[in-house]
């Protein structure tokens, strides 16, 4: 029998030792109050990856290991964040029509495999099968498939994006051969290349009109659960086995209540799950028990963050059979702390990011989290690896916001179990605002995982209450503007604080050594 007793830890900075006193916050976690599984980090493929995936072999090989590596260094420092699953984009066909396809950014114009005479190209899209490829070599498991617009020969006006907004650029004639189409890049993906789609969302974000600059369509409520019901009976009867993911809504708050705009494309949750719904399609075979939206345009202000992932939490009390994923997120907003113009290497949009993850991982109670483009051309906070916009090669960067959300993937994964954290202003607006960020989570090896984000532009003391197995190893990882997810010394028991530097996230591993 294991002794188990409360023990209190420090950890001292490699700096050295405390030159003054610092702030002490004083928190208490129980490992047996648990809350939502965690199954994946991920981010997407689009769109760069149909370029940088056929970029030289040493450029790409380098970007997936810092995406998907789960090796560390001589020193012990991660390699790469270890996202732990992967968002394939099924493109629309619209970079076939060049120009007069109405999207004017090339790289957001997107290869097809259905072609004009009914046959399929498996060829196409061979950079981003190239990174789907190395995320499996480095043991991601996890792979979600996406489809922004339906593919240009099956929709209404032969373009992937809509001619007015209205409505789903998609006949209800053509809802089979839409299903037919996707079943077979399913089928193909698995038999010929090994790699089974989980989940394939065919509707992203259909609350937006969609009429131009990028590959998309809107869907209202009834034409989107009309859609998935004859999905649903064609994966049926074709034994598909991927579960089908909705309603990737474009904001979180487009599930949980009536907007003014759009009306007919809100209140998603009641419609699509609520049995007296004339949408109802919670008693589909095909369609995965949980609900995706994006978390854009609702960080700010802090009351709004806080309310809108309270509402998602209030949503999955009411309907308990339900999970909640965060399927897409980039800095689109601009508000007084962040714009989203720009690009930043640094730590303020790591920072940005990492209350957001904690905001929702503990209020909205988020099941995964997904950042939008794992590498970007563009200049703007909206990438992991930021990208030369070449199509044959280029230079490319990672930045500190990569790094940071390696501060969750790393080491928290997929089945690990959030964990009670309790400390005074915990989840509060001003706390949420610029203090102090614990989180804990327990993986499947019961290794216990504690994520600390200090907002403070100085170092914190933070003492910790838990109890643990007398024989515990401590492992911390580091990012700042000085380490990109670095392994500092090896914490020391029998004292009774951490310190985490100031602008800086810090992931304390605990688990039980022989």
């Amino acid at each position: 029998m294991k002794n188990w007793l409360k023990i209190y830890f420090l950890l001292c900075s490699f700096y050295g030792t405390h030159a003054q006193q610092n702030a002490t916050i004083e928190v208490h976690i129980n490992r047996n109050i648990l809350f939502q599984s965690i199954h994946n980090f991920a981010a997407s493929d689009a769109w760069s990856a149909q370029y940088t995936g056929l970029w030289p072999s040493e450029k790409k090989e380098r970007m997936a290991d810092w995406l998907f590596s789960m090796e560390s260094d001589a020193n012990g420092s991660p390699m790469g964040i270890g996202l732990s699953a992967w968002r394939f984009n099924i493109g629309a066909g619209s970079r076939t029509q060049g120009e007069e396809s109405g999207i004017k950014d090339l790289w957001r114009r997107a290869e097809g495999f259905l072609q004009d005479d009914g046959s399929y190209d498996w060829q196409k899209q061979a950079g981003q099968q190239w990174f789907l490829q190395a995320a499996k070599k480095r043991g991601v498991n996890q792979f979600i498939a996406f489809v922004n617009s339906p593919p240009i020969q099956l929709t209404r006006n032969n373009k992937a994006h809509s001619d007015d907004g209205f409505s789903s650029n998609l006949s209800q004639d053509n809802y089979v051969d839409y299903a037919n189409f996707l079943t077979r890049v399913l089928k193909h993906f698995r038999g010929r290349l090994a790699i089974d789609f989980d989940y394939i969302s065919p509707f992203n974000e259909p609350q937006w009109e969609w009429k131009g600059g990028q590959e998309g369509s809107p869907w209202n409520n009834d034409e989107l659960a009309n859609a998935t019901r004859v999905i649903d009976s064609v994966f049926t009867r074709h034994k598909i086995d991927t579960k089908l993911e909705i309603t990737e809504a474009g904001q979180i708050d487009y599930l949980t209540g009536e907007k003014e705009k759009y009306h007919n494309r809100s209140n998603q949750i009641a419609s699509f799950f609520g049995p007296e719904s004339p949408n109802y399609l919670g008693n589909l075979k095909s369609l995965a028990p949980k609900i995706a939206a994006h978390s854009y345009f609702t960080t700010w202000d802090i009351s709004k963050l806080k309310k809108e992932r309270e509402r998602i939490a209030e949503k999955l009390v009411e309907f308990p059979s339900l999970e909640y994923w965060m399927s897409e997120y980039c800095i689109l907003e601009n508000n007084e702390e962040i714009k989203g113009k720009g690009r930043d290497f640094g730590m303020s949009t790591a920072l940005y990011v990492a209350r957001l993850i904690h905001a929702d991982l503990t209020i909205a109670n988020a099941s995964a989290w997904h950042w939008w483009l794992a590498m970007s051309p563009y200049d703007f906070k909206d990438g992991l690896i930021y990208v030369d916009k070449d199509n044959g090669d280029g230079n490319f960067h990672d930045s500190k916001l990569l790094w940071a959300l390696g501060n969750y993937s790393r080491f928290i994964r997929p089945g690990a179990k959030r964990v009670s954290v309790t400390y005074d202003n915990f989840n509060k607006e001003e706390n949420l605002k610029d203090g102090v960020l614990i989180s804990g989570y327990m993986n499947v090896d019961k290794s216990l995982v504690l994520v600390i984000v200090n907002q403070r532009d100085t170092a914190m003391d933070v003492k910790l209450n838990v109890a643990l197995p007398s024989k515990t190893k401590i492992e911390s990882y580091v990012t700042n503007e000085s380490n990109d997810l670095s392994k500092m010394p090896n914490a020391q028991l029998g004292k009774n604080k951490i310190q985490v530097l100031g602008k800086s996230l810090t992931t304390l591993v605990l688990r039980e050594v022989d």
